[in-house]
C-alpha cells in the first residue's frame, strides 16, 4: 500500500509524461504510481555519500518535493563519492550545490533546503512537512534522532550506513513494523566505530547503498514491491556478496512497543555516550604546542591510537602505536608521572580514549592533540598529507 493516498495524486503535464515514459509503461508503476511520486514529499537528511546518489535518483524518478538537510560545506575529499557535488562547488554549502544539481537534472522537482543541523529542537517541525525521511547521516545520535522523530510522526525512515567496504540499508517504519530501537536498543560504545572520515570508505559503496535507499523510497510512495520493512540488506562491496537479516518488532520497545515510554525527542549525544552530564573536560594541546615541547625535550608519552592502515599514511614522530581497542588493557604500559599526548586523525577518537582510560582508573595527565594528525600535517610538517 502506498504511503500517498489516492486523493493526493497530482496529474502529469505533457512534458512530465515524456520525461517519465519508462516509468509509465511499467505495469507496477504506471500513471497512478507516477502521480503519487509527483505528490510525494521526501526529506533527505545529509547530502553526502548516501544522500547524494539517493537525492539524484529521487529527483530523476519525479518525486515532487525533495527537502535537503545539511549544514556542511563541500570539500575536495568529498568528491571521491559525493557525486551530487562538483569541483566548482568546493567551499559552497552542500545544500546549495545539491539543489542546483537537482534542478539541472529535473526542473519539475521542487527543492527545499534546510541549511541547518537536524536536532531535537527542530526535527519534528522539519520532518512534519514530509511523507518520509531518507537517512544519509553518518553518526549514531543522528540515526536515533531520525528514527524517533519518524516514529512519533508515523512516517517511514529509510535507513542506510556505510563503512570501508561494507554497507547496509533498511526501512524503519513503526506503523507497519519494527524501528531502529527494535534492532539496536542501544548504540555501541563511543569511539568503537570510527567515522568514514577516520576509517575510510570505498567511493562507489555509498552509490550502491544510496541507490537501494532511493529504490525503497520509490516503492513506499508508489505502493507495491517487497519493502525492506523488517529487513536489513547488507553488502560487502569488496567481495560483492549480499546478505539479509530479518528482525521483528520488539514488544518491549520503548518507542514503538506495546507500552511505549518515549513520547518526545531526547538528548541523543547524551544517549549515545558522546556527552555526559557535568563531564570533566579533556585537556587539549595544539600541534604547534606539541612541537615546541618536543623541541625542548620535555618528557612526553606520545600515544598514536590510529589503526595500522592509518599509520601507513605517515608515522607520527616519536609515537608509540597503541590502537584504540587495546588502550584500556595496556594502560599499565603508560607512566602516570609523564604527560601523555593521544593522537588520532581528527582529535575525536582520542577524546574517547582519554575518557576510557580515566574511567579505567588511569591517573596521569592526558592531553588530546587538537585536530589530530591532520593538524600536524597542516601546521607543523607540511610535507605530509592530510587524509
Amino acid at each position: 500500500m502506498s504511503i500517498i493516498p489516492a486523493e493526493r495524486r497530482r496529474a502529469l503535464s505533457g512534458d512530465e509524461i515524456a520525461r517519465y515514459s519508462r516509468h509509465l509503461i511499467l505495469p507496477d508503476v504506471g500513471p497512478p504510481g507516477q502521480e503519487r511520486l509527483k505528490a510525494a514529499r521526501v526529506l533527505v537528511v545529509g547530502t553526502g555519500g548516501l544522500g547524494a546518489p539517493a537525492a539524484l535518483y529521487l529527483a530523476a524518478a519525479g518525486v515532487g518535493v525533495i527537502g535537503l538537510v545539511d549544514f556542511d560545506f563541500v570539500e575536495a575529499s568529498n568528491l571521491q563519492r559525493q557525486i551530487i557535488h562538483g569541483t566548482k562547488d568546493i567551499d559552497r554549502p552542500k545544500t546549495a550545490s545539491a539543489r542546483d544539481r537537482i534542478r539541472d537534472l529535473n526542473p519539475c522537482v521542487e527543492v527545499v533546503t534546510h541549511n541547518t543541523r537536524l536536532s531535537s529542537a527542530n526535527a519534528l517541525k522539519i520532518l512534519g512537512d514530509y511523507d518520509l525521511a531518507l537517512d544519509g547521516t553518518d553518526n549514531f545520535p543522528a540515526r536515533y534522532l531520525i528514527n524517533d522523530a519518524c516514529a512519533l510522526l508515523g512516517i517511514p525512515d529509510v535507513y542506510g550506513s556505510i563503512f570501508q567496504f561494507e554497507g547496509q540499508a533498511g526501512v524503519f517504519y513503526a506503523r507497519e513494523g519494527p524501528c531502529l530501537r527494535c534492532l539496536f536498543p542501544a548504540p555501541p560504545p563511543p569511539g568503537l566505530m570510527p567515522s568514514c572520515g577516520e576509517g575510510g570508505v570505498m567511493g562507489v559503496l555509498p552509490g550502491i547503498i544510496g541507490s537501494i535507499q532511493a529504490c525503497e523510497a520509490v516503492k513506499l510512495i508508489v505502493g507495491g514491491g517487497d519493502s525492506l520493512i523488517g529487513r536489513i540488506c547488507a553488502v560487502d562491496a569488496w567481495t560483492m556478496r549480499f546478505s539479509q537479516r530479518r528482525f521483528a518488532k520488539d514488544p518491549a520497545c520503548p518507542l514503538c512497543g506495546a507500552e511505549p515510554t518515549i513520547r518526545e525527542l531526547a538528548d541523543y549525544e547524551l544517549f549515545c555516550g558522546l556527552r555526559q552530564e557535568e563531564e570533566q573536560p579533556v585537556e587539549g594541546i595544539t600541534a604547534r604546542e606539541l612541537k615546541a615541547r618536543m623541541d625542548r625535550g620535555d618528557p612526553l608519552q606520545i600515544i598514536d591510537i590510529r589503526e595500522p592502515h592509518e599509520r601507513g599514511m605517515f608515522a607520527f614522530p616519536l609515537a608509540r602505536a597503541v590502537p584504540f581497542g587495546q588502550l584500556v588493557r595496556r594502560r599499565e604500559e603508560f607512566d602516570p608521572s609523564v604527560d601523555a599526548v593521544f593522537i588520532c586523525k581528527i582529535g575525536q577518537r582520542s577524546i574517547h580514549a582519554i575518557r576510557s582510560l580515566r574511567e579505567a582508573g588511569y591517573e596521569g595527565r592526558m592531553l588530546n592533540l587538537l585536530d589530530g594528525s591532520n593538524a600536524w600535517a597542516r601546521d607543523v610538517d607540511t610535507t605530509l598529507h592530510q587524509y
